[in-house]
């Protein structure tokens, strides 16, 4: 049998707290949600509450109706091709600005919510600090597509010289099909918005009955609001905040709050951001922040999900569809 190398006292008072802490924020967990989590009132039940899990191996109920970065990047793609098969309509070559390297997009996949919670992994923490893009140049904003007077009106769905579309501003390709923009070129009716609004709708708006494409990521986004203000994660940003407070960096409530309250916006990547983010990792693993936001954060999307179970299932069946017309379009 190999040899099992003690722990430090440090390392072991810290995974002690974790697990005292944890322990404490399960049973609190088992107790309170309004009858078990049902309903709207009260703070829901949580499931097993994992020990500093790494962000890449987070999973969240509303993951499978959003769209990973390799996802978002390839209909980003569809689109432009939509663009351009409206443009070639009225005798318009468009070429696409190049999208980023779909490389780029998987590897992002594999840890999609990586600054969910903040900066949470060590490494990221020493070698980035702070920087989202974690060192990588980002990339280039795509220039505006070079087009005639008559191309610009077709593209933007502009009067020749105007800079706002004209008309009306349909939901739905299906209601843009019967509304009139007012314009035409060539003798050619200019769908409403233009060809850009034309190739969006298409792909994302085909019937009246569309689900938002924001739907579900305005669900996530409320889940995440309240998860913030559970008394669950209330306790562990306390603990958080209060070990930043004794490495010497107060006043920090949460971690969307460290890169402006402590003036590292200019430098995100520099020595003290490094420094800074070493100690905001190291507080976060101490109290078990991502591991019990984590849990909070997915009680309340399950939650939402339920609730909103007839609207999603209706949103899936689109979002499969708009990933046979992806594969048809190429």
């Amino acid at each position: 049998m190999s040899p099992v190398t003690p722990m430090s006292p440090v390392a072991r008072r810290t995974a002690q707290a974790v697990a005292v802490l944890t322990s404490a924020i399960a049973l609190l967990g088992g107790c309170t949600g309004g009858g078990g989590g049902k309903g709207n009132d009260g703070e829901p039940a949580l499931g097993p509450v994992a020990a500093n899990p790494a962000t890449s191996s987070i999973s969240l109920p509303l993951d499978a109706y959003t769209d990973s970065i390799s996802e978002t990047g390839r209909m980003d793609g569809v689109q432009d091709r939509l663009t351009a098969q409206c443009m070639a309509r009225y005798g318009f070559a468009y070429e696409p600005a190049p999208r980023p390297a779909a490389a780029a997009g998987a590897e992002a996949d594999q840890d999609r919510h990586r600054t969910l919670f903040g900066v949470a992994d060590p490494a990221q923490a020493a070698a980035h600090g702070y920087d989202g893009a974690s060192g990588a140049p980002r990339p280039a904003k795509p220039a505006p597509p070079q087009l005639s007077e008559s191309g610009t009106a077709v593209f933007f769905g502009t009067r020749p010289g105007g800079k706002a579309p004209v008309g009306p501003d349909p939901k739905s390709q299906e209601e843009a099909d019967h509304a009139e923009s007012g314009i035409t070129v060539g003798g050619q009716r200019v769908p409403a918005g233009g060809c850009l609004r034309e190739g969006y709708r298409k792909l994302y708006a085909p019937t009246k009955d569309s689900v938002d494409l924001l739907f579900p990521f305005g669900l996530a986004s409320e889940a995440h609001t309240r998860s913030q203000k559970d008394a669950r994660v209330v306790a562990a940003l306390k603990g958080w905040s209060d070990c930043m407070g004794k490495a010497g960096y107060g006043a920090v409530a949460t971690p969307y709050e460290v890169v402006g309250t402590l003036g590292l916006e200019g430098d995100t990547a520099g020595p003290r951001a490094v420094a800074v983010a070493g100690v905001d990792v190291a507080c976060k693993r101490e109290v078990n922040l991502v591991g019990i936001w984590y849990a909070v954060e997915k009680a309340y999307q399950q939650r939402l999900v339920e609730e909103n179970a007839e609207t999603l299932a209706l949103y899936k069946r689109q979002r499969d569809a708009r990933f046979k017309l992806a594969a048809s379009v190429g």
